[in-house]
């Protein structure tokens, strides 16, 4: 089949409902049915004006196919390429794969469809066409010929990743979207094993006993019991796989509880006759029930086809159509359960659980029985009437109030009128949870779903776009298709009853995000458009990793060493016998008997011990009652607690309360802080007094900028310098009380009613707040005017009328608003009233205000003190009009507003010409974001403990500029250089210029930059920034995206080859914690997010302080001590092997077999060695006086090559000592090898338990336990170790005497160095301690 011409593909419109539905337009003239029109108006034909078609074609006779005629799709023709035109095809195509229809002929035939339709359009160009647009749902009825190979191939284009799709709102989608789950998982029951089995053997000294193990199989290079070999192995493996089994299935319960939260869902079923009618006739997909296993709902959906054939009749019949009675319920379902699609019911503080599009949006205090949000039912037996010569009729019933007034036929009317009847359909979002910004968020129903009762929501169509990452930006499409309107039996019949279909689009302003919260005292109904995995904060989100700690690195590095000197020891023993000498064996099974022997060089217990000392970490850390709450989700890591050196911390909810209070004003002469604010209240009392009119009649008249400072009854006494004072105070506080976004809201909690405010600003709330406190209170507000009360006396003081509204923007950084004061109470009502006086406010930055206002001589220098307390400074000024003044500006600034070119740089020039300049200054104010606490002496001590402090925020610059310097983040000394507003077309120069300065001081310099300034150094001068930006002491990053917070912690990591932490408390920080060495979540006020994908959650910032610098440095101290420990017991058991291989002619025969080599590694030294996780060398007060010992950590000293080697000549003198001695003083022949092992052994046991007592620096009872108890199970165990000993001997003093004198040889000189070293150089922990 041919391409259709390109003057039938849809043009370009300015309405996005053509867009939408222009692929089902038809032209009358094809279907042979063509009707006169008046050819002098050619161009008022519209196919919104149903009025002037001629007869409504049944729907049975218009058969569309998608793969017949000129509807067929081809895969190489871009128009109908669905990936390229999502958002302009029919929103409902393809859907639903149930219905079909009866009626089999084709409306056009193939063959000459294209023709047919080309000629139609010529004729359209000599004549008008009358053009009509099929129902939405018309597209259902192409089943029939597109078969299930067509629905399969929409379902894999709207699955892949450039897809839009399209959403019937109430109807259960497809499958392919993915279920409303979080998981933090790491694990599958699928992935476990492969995964887990690959972390453990790609550590070097698993992988070395798995072949040793292996190697037993041999017979030529077998020594002892196999089990002597694969035991042990299988055992650490059960260890180490049942502790990640054991923290991933705590993961998956906590992620079950999150799932589990309750959200209440809006079930729309039909139970009209008819509906049930048409259903009767159907059979079978139509009736089987739903495949999802949720077929008690949607099988009482009504099938689009059953109503397409339900019009077919009425149109047939030419009678009204009956309403199709709607029962709307509301099911409780778990957040897991919510599906693409659902209508969901959300109030006041709810989380919302999936990315929806808001539908409607209902005032709680509104919300009354006279205006429900919606009806349980619309009854079919009532009409509602119209006003005679309307063309529009009622939807359904007189019950159906809400659609009546709203969805008719000419719904072409202006959204003004929508929201004046039913409100705004405004709901305010906390978004801190998503992208760290603290400022309340706005966002709109759309005015079309807005006017509909819920009932009809089944009517509606959501296109949306690809899933996207992107958490500003939502391109999408809302279509709606009304049904039949029924008419009055007395009114005139209609040319046609059935209303118009709409359709608008879609923004970010209609939507509201996964893990965003509802902040206004609201209801909204909205609609699940994305789930799961492709929400916006999922797609943000990177996949959780397995985290391995330095120490396991370290550790493995040094099993690579024992390693080479096992394989060294091996050639030079099998050398020195000689490669060809050897007639018994070959020399390379002789060098492989020679590994397995050596193999206790690299202790498999050492992985044991190690991960059980990680799990008793961890049980201190969740025990200690200095931070309740703190839970340990990865308990693998625990010893990277005492090794960080980067911090990255996230802002709002992890250092601030994100509650804002104002703390201070200055009125130029006087400020008022704490105690003072007392004396506001005053002035405030004293300059809102409203007597009472003189005459009875005449209503009571208000307080305006011009009224007189009334003083109080000793007035006379009263000077002028305080009247002064009094009028300024009184004029700064009404400027802040009328110039803002707020909007007063009245809540009831435990039978009582009290008032709450809503704005986008946290800001402006606490000032509102303070105005009230100070006496002055804001009851109304709304989109024309502003009433405040006099809170002493309860009466209204000030009424304004708002004429313009300048909002706030990130580069204006102030925001004005233009008043009419009105003088009477009643005056408000009367609209000709312009004698009012008109003023202008504004608020804003001091770096903007400061051009704006009147000269003065303090406004720099108070404004500075300000930003020193790190208080967030606004200033305040206005500006007296006259009514010419105002008309000349208004005229002007409505003219700039019509503009298509520069339309926003117009409107603020008029507004800067006419308004922006010599302001009168009223005064500046100081709010304070609280902090968490105890968070400044946690920096504090941070900063001392040698680490570098990041905060990561996607707050505004001078936001984050005054939470640093109060948070003491940034110290008065050190210098904060700013970089912001970097474009990609930034030359590199002036970018690499703005980094100079901090390479010249990086030591007393702290940066402050902006998301778009990190992104471009992200992505130009990625090296040259980190390698600058790592030096500083402190880092502010601002409007940050949560992908941005990743990338930061990566780059640290890779560019430094050190450990970063990162904390935060909302879901925009997950990404950013996963990507760190340490992640730390704290449980906030919003969600638990960051603390469910956490490796350590708390419940406050100051606790990290103790879990770094006491439980992280303990653990690494202990840990280090530990392995070094483990490594030194098998060291000296494979020297004392070496030298008897030696003395046995370099024969590789074994020295200790079987049980002696199993227990030496686990009953007779396992205990004592352990107990060396309960060590400390400081208490915790020392550590917190003296965080420098956190310092030295950072710097692996506890653990490093030089300790390593250390103790290597440690084990070599010892066991060289004890195995030599043995071999002197008792013999090394055949018959004397019982008792020369019996020595020997005795000795080396004997040695351990001393060394493991002379390391430890404060003892417990465990301890002490340990070391007696296992010293008392070696001697009872001695008379069954007959196998081995030579019993008789054992008894003898001769065996006692020579006990002691080896012990005695290879302790002596290493503690003697020992004590020597500590006196010429003591440790750090001594010197604190006083000793």
């Amino acid at each position: 089949m041919s391409r259709p011409p390109e003057d039938h593909l849809p043009k370009a419109s300015d309405s996005p409902a053509d867009d939408l539905e222009s692929d089902i337009e038809l032209n009358i003239h094809e279907l042979g049915l063509h009707e006169e029109q008046d050819e002098n108006n050619p161009g008022e034909s519209s196919p919104w004006d149903q009025s002037s078609q001629g007869g409504r074609i049944p729907l049975r006779n218009l058969r569309v196919s998608r793969t017949q005629g000129f509807g067929a799709p081809r895969q190489n023709d871009s128009y109908w390429d669905g990936d390229s035109e999502g958002l302009t095809q029919d929103p409902l195509g393809g859907r639903d794969p149930e219905g079909t229809v009866e009626d089999s002929a084709p409306l056009l035939e193939s063959s000459n469809g294209s023709t047919t339709r080309r000629k139609s359009l010529d004729q359209g160009s000599r004549r008008p066409s009358i053009r009509t647009r099929l129902a939405k749902f018309l597209s259902f009825a192409s089943t029939a010929e597109q078969g299930p190979v067509a629905g399969h191939q929409d379902a894999q284009e709207d699955s892949t990743a450039g897809a839009s799709r399209h959403i019937t709102v109430g109807q259960y989608p497809p499958p392919r979207f993915p279920p409303n789950a979080v998981s933090n998982a790491k694990y599958t029951a699928w992935s476990f094993l492969p995964r887990t089995l690959y972390n453990e053997f790609s550590f070097f000294f698993n992988m070395y006993f798995l072949l040793v193990a292996l190697s037993q199989l041999i017979p030529p290079l077998r020594i002892g019991y196999v089990s002597t070999y694969v035991v042990p192995l299988a055992f650490v493996l059960a260890i180490t796989l049942g502790k990640e089994a054991l923290d991933d299935i705590g993961r998956r319960r906590r992620d079950a509880e999150a799932n589990k939260e309750a959200y209440t869902v809006l079930r729309m079923q039909d139970h009209s006759k008819g509906s049930r009618r048409k259903k009767n006739r159907k059979s079978g997909a139509a009736n089987a029930p739903s495949k999802r296993g949720r077929s008690d709902t949607s099988s009482s959906y009504p099938n689009r086809l059953d109503v397409i054939e339900e019009e077919e009749e009425i149109l047939g019949q030419d009678r009204k159509v009956p309403g199709l009675g709607i029962e709307v319920d509301e099911l409780s379902i778990r957040a897991r359960d919510i599906k693409v699609g659902d209508v969901i019911k959300l109030g006041k503080d709810q989380r919302v659980p999936a990315d929806v599009v808001i539908l409607k949006s209902s005032s709680a205090e509104s919300g009354s029985a006279a205006s429900p949000l919606y009806r349980s039912k619309i009854s079919p037996s009532h009409t509602s009437h119209t006003e005679a010569g309307s063309t529009s009729h009622a939807l359904e019933s007189d019950s159906w109030t809400t659609v009546a007034e709203h969805d008719r036929p000419n719904s072409v009317r202006n959204s003004s009128d929508i929201s004046d009847s039913h409100g705004t359909g405004e709901a305010f979002l906390r978004t801190d949870q998503l992208d760290g910004e603290t400022d309340w968020k706005l966002r709109l129903a759309s005015p079309l779903t807005q006017s509909l009762d819920p009932r009809v929501f089944a009517r509606l169509c959501i296109v949306a776009g690809r899933p996207s990452k992107k958490v500003n930006e939502f391109v999408g499409a809302i279509d709606y298709t009304p049904g039949e309107s029924p008419q009055d039996d007395g009114a005139p019949q209609r040319e046609s009853s059935r209303e118009k279909a709409l359709s608008v689009p879609l923004n970010i302003d209609n939507t509201a995000w996964a893990n965003t919260v509802l902040a206004s005292n609201v209801t909204v109904l909205a609609v699940v458009v994305y789930t799961g995995a492709q929400t916006r904060q999922a797609m943000s989100t990177t996949a959780p990793r397995s985290k391995i700690g330095l120490l396991d690195c370290e550790i493995n590095d040094l099993t690579k060493i024992l390693c080479a000197l096992t394989l060294t020891l091996s050639i030079v023993l099998v050398a020195l016998e000689g490669f060809e000498n050897r007639e018994e064996m070959k020399w390379y099974v002789a060098m492989t008997r020679f590994l397995i022997l050596f193999s206790t060089i690299i202790p498999i217990s050492l992985r044991v011990n190690l991960d059980m000392g990680k799990s008793v970490y961890a049980w201190f850390i969740e025990r200690d009652r200095g931070i309740p709450g703190t839970v340990v989700r990865t308990s693998t890591i625990p010893e990277e607690l005492g090794r960080i050196e980067y911090l990255l911390s996230d802002k709002t909810g992890t250092l601030t309360q994100n509650e804002m209070e104002l703390k201070k004003i200055h009125v130029g002469t006087v400020s008022y802080a704490n105690e003072a604010m007392d004396e506001v209240t005053s002035h405030v009392r004293q300059g809102f007094v409203t007597g009472p009119a003189s005459d009875a009649l005449q209503p009571t008249q208000l307080v305006t900028p011009s009224s007189s400072y009334h003083t109080s009854a000793a007035g006379n006494q009263t000077t002028r310098t305080r009247r002064e004072i009094g009028s300024r105070v009184r004029d700064l506080v009404l400027a802040l009380a009328i110039c803002h976004n707020v909007t007063p809201t009245i809540e009831e909690e435990n039978g009582e009613s009290f008032t709450t405010y809503q704005a986008s600003s946290p800001d402006e709330i606490a000032i509102v707040c303070w105005t009230e406190q100070v006496g002055l209170r804001l009851i109304h507000r709304d989109r024309k005017s502003i009433t405040l009360q006099s809170v002493e006396t309860s009466r209204i003081v000030v009424r304004v009328r708002i004429l313009d509204i300048f909002p706030f923007t990130s580069e204006g950084k102030r925001m004005g608003i233009m008043l009419q004061f009105l003088e009477k109470q009643d005056s408000a009502e009367s609209p000709a009233d312009k004698n009012g006086e008109i003023w202008f406010y504004q608020k804003g930055a001091d770096t903007v205000m400061t051009s704006i206002v009147a000269m003065n001589d303090w406004l720099d220098e108070e404004t500075a003190n300000m930003a020193r307390e790190g208080f967030r400074t606004l200033v305040v000024g206005r500006r007296k009009l006259s009514a010419q003044q105002y008309q000349t500006f208004s005229s002007e600034y409505k003219e700039a507003s019509l503009s298509l070119q520069y339309r926003d740089a117009k409107m603020a020039r008029v507004v800067k010409e006419h308004l922006e300049s010599n302001l009168e200054l009223l005064g500046v104010t100081g709010v304070e974001d609280k902090l968490q606490k105890d968070v400044k002496p946690s920096l504090e001590l941070l900063r001392n403990a040698g680490i570098k402090i990041w905060m990561l925020t996607g707050d505004k610059v001078e936001t984050a500029r005054c939470v640093a310097v109060s948070a003491k983040l940034v110290s008065r000394t050190q210098y904060i250089h700013t970089i912001t507003k970097l474009t990609p077309d930034t030359p590199a120069a002036s970018a690499l210029d703005a980094l100079s300065l901090l390479r010249s001081k990086p030591d007393s310099t702290a940066l402050l930059i902006d998301g778009d300034s990190l992104s471009y150094f992200l992505s130009h001068h990625r090296w040259e920034f980190v390698s600058i930006a790592v030096l500083l002491p402190a880092v502010i990053a601002c409007r940050c995206s949560p992908t941005q917070k990743a990338d930061i912690a990566y780059l640290i990591r890779h560019f430094t080859k050190k450990r970063v932490a990162c904390i935060g408390d909302g879901g925009n920080d997950v990404s950013m914690i996963q990507a760190a060495d340490v992640g730390v979540g704290i449980v906030g006020k919003e969600g638990r997010q960051a603390s469910l994908a956490a490796d350590f959650s708390v419940t406050s910032f100051h606790h990290l302080t103790k879990l770094l610098v006491w439980h992280g440095r303990n653990s690494y101290k202990r840990s280090a001590k530990l392995a070094q420990f483990i490594i030194h017991r098998g060291l000296i058991i494979s020297v004392c092997q070496t030298i008897y291989s030696i003395a046995a002619h370099y024969e590789p025969i074994a020295l200790y077999r079987d049980w002696l080599l199993v227990g030496y590694a686990t009953v007779y030294t396992m205990a004592p060695v352990f107990s060396l996780v309960l060590d400390k060398d400081v208490d915790e007060g020392l550590a917190n006086l003296y965080p420098e010992l956190y310092k030295e950590l950072t710097n692996g000293q506890s653990l490093s090559y030089r300790t390593f080697f250390v103790w290597v000549a440690v084990s070599i003198y010892q066991g060289s000592i004890i195995q030599g001695l043995s071999q002197i003083l008792v013999g090394s022949s055949d018959a004397e090898f019982p008792r020369m092992v019996s020595v020997s052994f005795t000795v080396l046991v004997i040695n351990e338990l001393i060394m493991v007592a002379s390391e430890i620096v404060t003892w417990h009872r465990i301890m002490v336990a340990s070391l007696l108890g296992t010293m008392a199970i070696y001697i009872g165990s001695v008379p069954f170790l007959g196998g081995y000993f030579d019993l008789g001997y054992v008894w003898s003093w001769s065996f006692a005497w020579r006990v002691a004198a080896i012990s005695a040889i290879s302790l002596v000189p290493p503690y003697s160095v020992k004590i020597l070293r500590r006196t010429l150089k003591p440790p750090s922990y001594r010197k604190v301690q006083g000793f």
